[in-house]
């Protein structure tokens, strides 16, 4: 092997073995999560040691158009000098030819790491805990729907159909058999997964007809961020291989419940490597309830890089298994923010709010924002919320231009993910929610057209 393969880690050297390495995928997430980059011959890749893309990537919708820059500038589309993040090299088993993909962090020509990147925003929230002797530590759940290709935007989305002839069906949350229904995409997923070097907690079936989730293991918030983003494209082709779709859409069928990516995390001191949120006797400190304060006064002005598009507001709907609330408990899945059953030093704060369709990086980095500035302002959070929290559904924006409203006059919050960066990310969700607010739904067509 060539000399820039013996950085790679040991599963990306176990891929390529003896083979000829023929193709490197070189990408960055933009705004959305969605990959973005070049493939080149492996042989090319190994020559350079950078390779550049326009900053205009974290500008562009999900639709594909282009927001304005903040501010009034003119926009000239430098290019932004991209270099490889060589623990990040892994597999990509679904290609016929011998492939690697490489995530890549994002520069600008002076060398300064590009605020606008979302690797880099939590790369940022990240080394605000280290500057405060603190390592954050999150595990990520996710997820998602299997659904039948779906070829014409008007029509709905439907289940896929299941191994015994029939569309899969709902209400079968934890059901084995449901599971077994499309074992073969499973089956695929934990292969990919496995040429990836990715290590899956667990994999079980949720509440909605051809919903899963998978379950990370803790670890390192940009590392688990890389697997989520990886896991999305991966998951994808698994279901393509199988004529269904994998969607990460907060909410894609009607009276079905929504995806979410639950964050749990807890916050280890580098030097002594124990869990602050657990005392010498394993009773809860006065930081965790400082880092549950935080997520309570601060994740309104975060839901809209949690809920990100027009569509991740109809998950957050009463009784259909979407907490709505602030309020916090232990082990009690109505609440926002649970506190799940574990040992003392594996205490954390599990959030419930994020859906799927969050970019992870981002995601990610929303919680850990709150949490660390709760941890900040030493303020206690509200009283436990003993009962059914679901009734408590008023202190979250409900649609993306009042979360958007909330995001905006955070100061607090676009502090730590830089001015610049809330700048062009409120600009390309203003954009998005533009764009649809000029669609006409069938809803109106069926109750307006002709009534009113």
């Amino acid at each position: 092997m060539s000399d820039w393969t013996k950085k790679l880690p040991q599963a990306a050297q176990d891929y390529i073995g003896s083979s000829r390495l023929d193709e490197v995928e070189c990408l960055v997430s933009d705004l959305a999560g969605v990959a973005k980059g070049k493939a080149m011959p492996a042989s090319k890749f190994g020559k350079q040691k950078f390779f550049h893309l326009p900053n205009s990537i974290y500008a562009q919708t999900i639709t594909g158009d282009y927001a304005d820059m903040p501010g009034g500038d003119e926009f000239t589309e430098p290019d932004m000098v991209l270099k490889p993040d060589f623990t990040t090299a892994t597999a990509v088993p679904w290609t016929a030819d011998m492939t690697l993909q490489v995530i890549h962090d994002a520069f600008d020509q002076q060398g300064n790491p590009v605020a606008m990147a979302p690797r880099n925003v939590l790369k940022r929230v990240k080394q605000l805990y280290e500057d405060n002797g603190w390592k954050a530590i999150v595990a990520p759940e996710m997820e998602f729907f299997l659904v039948a290709r779906n070829i014409d935007p008007n029509q709905p989305i439907i289940p896929p159909m299941g191994r015994s002839g029939r569309r899969v069906m709902a209400n079968q949350a934890y059901s084995m058999s449901a599971v077994d229904e499309y074992g073969k995409v499973i089956d695929d997923i934990y292969d990919f997964a496995e040429a990836q070097g990715f290590e899956i907690d667990g994999i079980v079936q949720e509440g909605g007809a051809g919903q899963v989730e998978i379950n990370l293991n803790h670890g390192d918030p940009v590392a688990l961020s890389d697997e989520v983003f990886y896991f999305k494209r991966l998951i994808r082709e698994a279901a393509l291989r199988h004529d269904c779709f994998g969607t990460f859409m907060a909410k894609p069928i009607e009276g079905e419940p929504g995806s979410a990516m639950h964050i749990h995390q807890s916050v280890v001191d580098i030097k002594t490597g124990k869990n602050i949120f657990a005392g010498p006797k394993g009773e809860e400190t006065e930081q965790f309830m400082h880092f549950i304060a935080g997520m309570q006064n601060y994740l309104p002005a975060v839901v809209a890089l949690m809920a990100p598009y027009v569509n991740s507001y109809r998950r957050y709907v009463p009784d259909f298994a979407a907490p709505i609330n602030l309020e916090w408990g232990r082990d009690n899945r109505t609440t926002g923010l649970r506190i799940p059953i574990s040992e003392p030093n594996a205490r954390r704060l599990e959030n419930r709010l994020p859906g799927m369709d969050c970019n992870p990086y981002l995601g990610i980095a929303a919680t850990m924002v709150c949490g660390y500035i709760g941890l900040m302002e030493k303020r206690m959070p509200r009283p436990e919320a003993k009962g059914n929290a679901y009734i408590n559904a008023e202190e979250l924006p409900t649609n993306l231009g009042d979360a958007l409203d909330l995001f905006s006059e955070c100061a607090p919050v676009r502090d730590a993910l830089t001015p610049e960066f809330c700048d062009i990310y409120e600009a390309v969700k203003r954009k998005e929610f533009h764009e649809f607010q000029q669609v006409i739904s069938p809803w109106e067509r069926e109750h307006l057209l002709l009534n009113v």
